[in-house]
């Protein structure tokens, strides 16, 4: 069993038998989905929102409403709040900060928030953190030798949690190429080697294509072995150079022909190793243990070289380059480790601990604002003076300004109090930063009680919430698949065709 507050885990496994109804839901899903995507929470307001918008604007076309001006008035209306809530947001200040809105986003697990806090302390609010299960019940922090780099898996296919769309790899070996690998036969008895090893393989090179990806991903999907392809990060002269950057991290080579090393002559002892990586399709993170004498001497003479090279070069755009490149290497890594007294426990504080992550680094990246569906109730307020064209788009300003409220409705009603009441009070106080504390059940200053939202998990949840009223109030039609057909065969068309194409492959690699 899975349990969990987070809005788009109880979306994802949403679906209905009607297809009509599914349709809408899965409208609903893709709110949820990409708020998540892209601001790391607030896919629980996204949701709310989305209904909301859906609803009244729908209402209104019924009533004769043009679905185009409706839909104009709306973007006019989200623009401008979305507009003052930029305008009324502030950068995180201090560790303290950091801690509040990360308890916020993890369901108010002060321990949580703090544990982020003493992470970002420790790396930087630049830094890498990654979230890993712990072995005991206690969550800890620990700073590891490791680095991130902007490329992702070059093929979906090396997936291994579908979930999360992450591919998770422990103590993998890593080959290090400064070329392109199109063809797998020049390292298949290296291949084979590391298939008995039972250790994953992570593949980072100028590109991996034709036969080659095809061939590491059909033994990947058979489970034939582990493995996972990259492209190598930056571009001419510093991607070797950030390529001997990893191979210093790793305890490996990185295979270049310049350097008189061919594909034909690699060897398992050459290749890297990492304790752990975690790829998503848009960065890869290696995480290294702390303590190994090899590895730390190596990234203490490739520090060195760097530290050289800034002192030998007058370009300011060399010099910023080396120094993001120095302080992945020095800075490390920072890996929460999450704990539990059960593996149900473990899971729900784990989602808890990687949402709150997501809010914090969206809070560093475009500030905060007052939490607790404050800020869009009061910025509501810039929508009276917007001039519109006609009856229509006015309607459209004005479900915008309704729907601001849902949120802290919602929050008063699932609280036991009486909403009309609370936004009232609200409307009489106006002050943009008094709202409404749930837990406490009194009006109180959001900021310094420590009820904060990032401003970026706000805007994208308003932002995807419109973007998909404003697509279902321009539909005029949906088509669903009919799947009678199907349900009146015995089997799965194709079925039987597929047994000797793949036999021949069973009996051992495929390359």
């Amino acid at each position: 069993p899975k349990i969990t507050k987070d809005g788009v885990s109880v979306a994802k496994v949403i679906k209905l038998k009607d297809k009509f109804q599914n349709i809408g839901a899965q409208f609903i899903k893709a709110v949820a989905s990409k708020t998540a995507d892209v601001a790391g929470d607030g896919t629980t307001t996204a949701t709310i929102l989305a209904q909301s918008l859906i609803k009244k604007s729908n209402k209104c076309v019924v009533a004769g409403a043009s679905p185009t001006d409706l839909k104009r008035g709306m973007e006019i209306a989200v623009e401008s709040v979305i507009d003052e809530i930029k305008k009324n947001s502030k950068p995180v200040q201090d560790e303290q900060e950091i801690a509040q809105v990360a308890t916020v986003s993890a369901n108010g697990d002060s321990e949580i928030g703090e544990k982020i806090a003493n992470a970002m302390k420790q790396v930087g609010k630049e830094g890498v953190i990654t979230v890993e299960d712990s072995k005991n019940f206690n969550f800890e922090v620990e700073v590891v030798k490791g680095m991130r780099f902007d490329r992702g898996y070059i093929s979906s296919y090396f997936v291994t949690n579908r979930e999360k769309m992450i591919t998770e790899f422990d103590n993998p070996y890593i080959l290090l190429l400064d070329r392109k690998l199109s063809t797998l036969p020049p390292i298949l008895s290296l291949l084979e080697e590391v298939a008995r090893s039972g250790s994953p393989l992570v593949i980072i090179a100028d590109d991996v294509e034709s036969d080659a990806l095809t061939g590491l991903i059909f033994n990947n999907i058979k489970g034939l072995l582990k493995v996972a392809a990259v492209k190598a990060p930056g571009f001419g002269d510093r991607k070797k150079e950030m390529l001997d950057d990893i191979a210093a991290l790793t305890g490996g080579e990185m295979i270049s022909e310049q350097l008189g090393i061919k594909l034909d002559n690699v060897t398992l002892s050459m290749l890297g190793k990492a304790k752990r990586i975690v790829i998503t399709k848009d960065h890869t993170t290696i995480v290294n243990d702390k303590g190994n004498p090899d590895i730390e001497s190596c990234v203490s003479s490739r520090c060195q070289q760097i530290r050289q090279a800034l002192k030998d070069t007058s370009s300011e755009y060399e010099k910023e380059k080396l120094q993001e490149r120095l302080a992945k290497l020095q800075t490390g890594v920072a890996v929460l480790k999450v704990g539990g007294a059960t593996e149900v426990e473990q899971k729900e504080r784990k989602d808890r601990v990687e949402d709150a992550l997501h809010a914090t680094k969206a809070a560093i990246e475009e500030g905060i604002v007052p939490g607790g569906g404050v800020t869009l109730f009061y910025t509501a307020n810039v929508l009276d003076s917007i001039k519109c064209e006609n009856d229509d788009q006015r309607a459209g300003v004005n479900i915008v300004k309704e729907v601001l409220e849902t949120p802290i409705r919602q929050i008063v009603q699932n609280a036991g109090g009486k909403p009309e009441v609370v936004v009232n009070e609200l409307r009489n106080k106006n002050d943009c930063e008094i709202g409404f504390d749930a837990r406490a059940m009194q009006y109180t200053n959001m900021i310094k009680a420590g009820i904060i939202d990032p401003t970026k998990v706000v805007r994208t949840a308003l932002q995807d919430a419109f973007s998909i009223a404003s697509l279902t109030i321009t539909t005029s039609a949906i088509v669903v698949e009919n799947n009678d057909d199907e349900n009146n065969n015995s089997g799965p068309r194709g079925a039987a065709g597929m047994g000797g194409h793949m036999g021949g492959r069973m009996g051992g690699m495929d390359f």
